[in-house]
């Protein structure tokens, strides 16, 4: 099994968002339903990077890592492979 650590954007929220998983597209489509919480509402998120790991804590340990960085310049950095 593969785990992912994504990070997903909302042009009307004008954020990002970092998340984990074992399937991005099913999670993409649960982000994109009309639900309480910080995805819900906008219906706009898309994959904007993805990284694949082999176990869950590695996965977690990497979320929580960029997650740390509180820092959309970063983030942007990543995606953008800067």
């Amino acid at each position: 099994m593969m785990y992912f650590v994504y990070i997903l954007y909302s042009i009307s929220k004008n954020k990002y968002y970092v998340g984990s998983c074992e399937d991005i597209a099913k999670r993409l489509a649960k982000h994109n339903t009309n639900h309480a919480g910080f995805t819900g509402k906008t219906g706009d998120w898309t994959v904007k990077h993805t990284e694949q790991y082999t176990n869950k804590a590695d996965a977690l340990k990497r979320e929580k890592q960029i997650k740390a960085w509180k820092s959309r310049v970063m983030i942007e950095k990543l995606i953008n492979k800067i």
